[in-house]
């Protein structure tokens, strides 16, 4: 490959090569990492020059297409990260230029690179918005000459401006490709095409039916998904043009949608604005986006390429999003940017309803409905103004009957999306009490892409909103019409007006496909319940909102809603809330609802995906041990629980977390917590929660078990309470918990090692010693819990400890060696600890011992390790004689 290659089509076709070469091929190597940077620069270096002129449009298209084809291979797998700013700087300036290549009507100029815009950790001062003080090299935008220069080519005659009492309205166009057109200001669908004028705003009708679809209209002529994307006026070799030039916006979308993927989203949100339009001033020109290419592209396949990268782009939001404030002051000398990001989540919802109504490929009103559940699931509408909400109910409701299964159940999607929004919106809750037929059946609503055309006729009409008040109170016992929905697609034969070619369906079947059927058993009642629940929380009522925090707390054990970061975040802060309540009722039930949530934290951290730890918010879990600290000093019913979900957070934190200042203090002030707990003089369950919740806390590698200063605090806490507490129940959970650790440095020093070792020894030889004689049922289960802590510190001693083992042994060795013998003739019994173990894998566990301290390199002249794998020895070659099994034991040999 080289540039300076004169042969135009040598050169594609060594770019062709190298994008091959770069393609992962499952079983094969990769490239090795030195050939992967020298390909990304060559192919970038390729999509940063200019067209030669000795090279003909379609080749040169061809060559951008195999530079991106190349780039994409490369971060596929996440193989090649982009650590450097200008490195994805100047690939984000080619994506984004490439991504509108060959768009007609627009004339795009971009930088070499593009830097991100700092991200505010709080609302303030932004930089002043790029459009006001750089030149157009550094803010892409449409053509900047009047807009009466783009003449797209109309469908119909008549298109006309309108004018409302705020200002200037201007009409949005119809392109000969059906493409809507995006001017500043308020949109109003064109009335000419048959559309129910109906600002997007929601200034006007909006809250009723939202926007009549222009499908239904017989004057609508739209080029059939079907046919070819392009006019054919418009020539075979003008055509063939425009088919490569599309699938080079293809390639740098489908790159792009890579490039995504391989880096951290909060690198990718520095870049928004690049990609997500705001709304713009009255005056200035649309700055180009991937909403442009939504609406104005002429190819579906490009369009819902673009859908889908703006859904990645969505996906996981949320914390990015919750920023997001309207407010009424523009008149500041800034924009804050809160602001700012509030008024591009209305822009996008502007411009996605837009494209709902003009979109005629079934493919893509699919990614572009989806889209809109994806901002529907990350937007902050508790901190926007009301209506939004209302616009997407109302439109999407008549695409529940669209002829394409697809389209149906990402409609039902998207309508659980908006039911499931922030704990209940009064929006959302007055959408759920519009009558059954509301939306579905008004002759004044949608009815796209539907066969018969006069379904609605069968369904009664829908009351007005004055019948609606009085006919469906409040109180009223009929279910949500979302509901009935829900149980007649799962339950009842569907009706004639979808298409019976549906794929999931098997012919000539009477139900609703499958894929149809299964997303309206959902995220049923289910999203009504979660919905419901969370705004019961708030009930002034305690006896509802203890049965609440209870209800919580089991709903956030199902594996569906367990792993569902969102839910599982709104359902602890549910739950913090009650733990604040002065109804101990209620902290009790909030308490053990806590306890089951952090229980599901864990869960999570054993599934190979690590996207739970990495998106569950750092600030929930400082809340979250916070109270639990607070609540481990309440009265017994919510210490216990408390104690159990401290326990947990301790042992979810990740690295990341323990690593930051904010989290040192509040770690100290658990394990106090703990140990305290562990030491007090309460209830049975309240002190076994707290000795389970220290080996919680020890099966944390990351938390500096051993150098701490709390370290000795913990052992010494649980050393006393295995050799002393009354209860049998209480000490066997402290001797688990001390036999956690899995390093010796986690032991602490020589002398803490001592203390635990010559404490499980005196915890064996009392292990009969009580006055109450329903623990004598324990005893047997404490000396197999205090065995197997004897040994597990016998296979990680060190060479400094030996001599103390040693000294214990020769006082106690007759009693310890009796016990571990009837523990390996009996395995473990199953008790609270866990699973028994066979009479096999005890004696594993003693080899493995005996092993461990034959590699040990002891000091010349010591006696201690001798004599110590003497004593373990002596113990499998009795029971070897008792077994009558043969065979040399490891170690006798080895003198």
């Amino acid at each position: 490959f080289d540039l300076a290659q004169s042969d135009p089509e040598v050169r594609r076709a060594a770019v062709h090569c190298m994008a091959n070469l770069c393609l992962s091929v499952p079983g094969q190597p990769y490239v090795e990492e030195p050939y992967q940077n020298i390909c990304f620069q060559a192919f970038l270096t390729i999509l940063q020059s200019p067209k030669s002129s000795d090279m003909d449009d379609i080749t040169f298209c061809m060559l951008l297409q195999n530079a991106l084809k190349g780039i994409q291979s490369l971060l596929n797998g996440g193989r090649m990260k982009l650590t450097q700013t200008d490195e994805l700087g100047a690939l984000l300036a080619v994506l984004k230029k490439f991504m509108f290549h060959g768009l007609p009507g627009l004339n795009i100029e971009m930088p070499t690179v593009l830097y991100p815009t700092p991200l505010p950790q709080y609302d303030g001062r932004t930089p002043i918005k790029p459009q006001q003080s750089e030149s157009s090299a550094s803010r892409p935008t449409l053509n900047k000459k009047k807009k009466s220069k783009v003449k797209p080519k109309k469908i119909q005659q008549g298109e006309e401006e309108e004018k409302e009492s705020s200002g200037e309205v201007e009409a949005a166009s119809v392109t000969g490709t059906g493409r809507v057109n995006l001017h500043e200001g308020n949109t109003w669908c064109p009335s000419s095409l048959g559309v129910q004028s109906l600002p997007l705003d929601g200034s006007g009708a909006a809250g009723k039916d939202g926007v009549s679809s222009p499908f239904s209209s017989s004057s609508w002529k739209r080029v059939s998904s079907s046919e070819s994307d392009y006019s054919d006026a418009e020539g075979g070799m003008q055509s063939k043009m425009r088919s490569y030039q599309a699938k080079v916006r293809q390639g740098a979308l489908v790159c792009f949608l890579s490039t995504i993927k391989s880096i951290e989203k909060k690198v990718l949100y520095g870049y928004w604005s690049a990609f997500i339009p705001d709304t713009p001033e009255l005056g200035s020109p649309q700055s180009v986006s991937l909403m442009t290419l939504t609406l104005k592209d002429p190819s579906p396949k490009t369009r819902a390429c673009a859908l889908q990268v703006l859904s990645a782009i969505l996906e996981g939001s949320k914390q990015f999003l919750s920023v997001a404030e309207d407010t009424s002051d523009h008149r500041r000398a800034f924009t804050p940017f809160s602001v700012m990001i509030a008024s591009s989540i209305r822009e996008l919802h502007r411009c996605l309803l837009l494209a709902l109504v003009a979109e005629s490929s079934s493919q893509t009103l699919t990614q572009i409905i989806k889209c809109l559940a994806n901002l529907v699931s990350n937007a902050p509408y508790n901190r926007l103004k009301l209506s939004l909400l209302t616009k997407v109910w109302n439109q999407i409701k008549p695409y529940i009957r669209h002829k394409d299964v697809n389209v149906r159940v990402s409609s039902l999607t998207l309508l659980g999306a908006i039911v499931s929004t922030h704990a209940p919106l009064p929006e959302v809750q007055l959408l759920l009490q519009q009558p059954c037929s509301s939306g579905l059946g008004n002759s004044n609503s949608a009815t796209p892409h539907l066969s018969p055309p006069d379904w609605w006729k069968k369904a009664p009409a829908a009351p007005s909103l004055e019948e609606t008040s009085v006919s469906s109170p409040k109180g009223s016992s009929e279910p949500c019409w979302l509901i009935r929905l829900c149980i007649s697609i799962v339950v009842l034969p569907k009706e004639d007006s979808c298409s019976g070619s549906d794929a999931g369906s098997a012919a000539g079947s009477a139900y609703e496909p499958s894929p149809m059927r299964l997303e309206a058993l959902q995220n049923d009642r289910q999203i009504l319940c979660i919905t419901v629940l969370l705004g019961l929380n708030d009930s002034k009522n305690r006896l509802v909102k203890a049965a609440t925090s209870r209800a919580l707390g089991v709903y956030v054990l199902f594996p569906c809603l367990r792993q569902d970061v969102i839910f599982v975040a709104d359902t602890a802060n549910a739950i913090l809330m009650s733990l604040e309540d002065k109804s101990l009722n209620v902290r009790a039930k909030a308490a053990w609802s806590l306890g089951n949530l952090t229980d599901t934290l864990i869960v999570n951290m054993e599934t190979p995906d690590p996207s739970f730890q990495e998106e569950f918010s750092g600030l929930l879990l400082l809340k979250m041990l916070r109270s639990a600290i607070e609540a481990s000093k309440d009265k017994d019913k919510v210490k216990s629980n408390a104690v159990r979900a401290l326990g947990n957070l301790l042992h979810f934190l990740q690295p990341s977390h323990i690593e930051k200042p904010t989290f040192a203090e509040i770690i100290e002030e658990s394990i106090q917590a703990l140990i305290s707990t562990v030491l007090t003089e309460a209830a049975m369950k309240v002190r076994w929660n707290a000795c389970y919740a220290m080996g919680n806390v020890f099966k944390n590698p990351a938390l500096p078990l051993g150098t701490a200063p709390w370290t000795s605090q913990a052992y010494s806490a649980l050393t006393s309470v295995v050799t002393s507490c009354k209860n049998f129940k209480v000490r066997i959970r402290s001797a688990a918990a001390l036999s956690v650790p899995g390093k010796r440095e986690q032991y602490g020093s020589v002398e803490q090692y001592a203390r635990i070792w010559n404490a499980l020894v005196t915890a064996l030889q009392k292990s009969e010693d009580t006055i109450d004689f329903l623990e004598f049922k324990y005893c047997a289960s404490l000396r197999t819990q205090i065995c197997q802590a004897l040994i597990h510190l016998l296979s990680l001693a060190s060479a400094s400890d030996l001599p103390c083992i040693k000294e214990i042994l020769e006082l106690n060795g007759n009693m310890v060696q009796s016990y571990i013998l009837q523990f390996l003739k009996s395995g473990a019994e199953g008790d609270d600890t866990g699973a028994p173990h066979s009479p096999q894998e005890t004696d594993q566990m003693v080899r493995m011992a005996l092993k461990h301290m034959d590699s040990i390199q002891a000091p010349a002249g010591d006696t201690a390790r001798r004599a110590i794998m003497g004593f373990l020895e002596e113990i499998l070659a009795i029971c070897f004689e008792s077994s009558g099994s043969q065979g040399a034991l490891p170690g006798l040999t080895n003198q």
